[in-house]
């Protein structure tokens, strides 16, 4: 359970960039989400799969190997989902369609892989951190980041440009 749980049903295991395969995996599971139970849901289950892959990363490390084997991508899950809390909060605020928000979920996406992939500050020292901790945390961070500069974005489109 706890390796379907780091690769994310094995989607780490696709090859070539796991990384980028498990954010692309993030984005219809996040989309049901919304759906299900807006918001909210989007909010509870990213809490809860990041606990989940914490445990699953701890259980599934092996001593003395690579703290951070490329098949984990539930890491990449709770990333992209905390990039696109920004998306699905606007979608529920003014009762749209969350997938007509599309441009929020392209700039998500690739502003979290860009976060993820050069890990730029903070995000490069919860990189270095040993353990489970270290694994999700950066993903996590880069996920904050993308969500504030994403809604950055939305606001200079919808605040500058319109």
């Amino acid at each position: 359970m706890s390796r379907m749980i780091a690769t994310v049903f094995y989607v780490g295991l696709l090859r070539p960039a796991p990384g980028t395969w498990g954010s692309a995996a993030a984005l219809p599971l996040l989309w049901l989400l919304h759906i299900a139970g807006g918001f909210a849901l989007v909010v509870v289950a990213t809490v809860a799969v990041a606990a989940l892959g914490w445990w699953a990363i701890r259980r599934e490390s092996v001593e003395g190997g690579d703290p951070d084997p490329s098949e984990f991508v539930v890491d990449e899950v709770v990333g992209q989902w905390l990039a696109l809390w920004p998306v699905s909060f606007g979608a529920g605020m003014i009762g749209a369609d969350v997938l007509a928000l599309w441009p929020g979920w392209i700039a998500a996406f690739v502003l979290f892989r860009l976060f993820d992939i050069l890990k730029p500050g903070p995000v490069g020292w919860a990189d270095r951190q040993h353990g489970p901790t270290g694994v999700m945390l950066d993903d996590m961070i880069a996920g904050v980041l993308a969500a504030i500069v994403a809604s950055a974005l939305a606001a200079l489109a919808h605040g500058v440009l319109m």
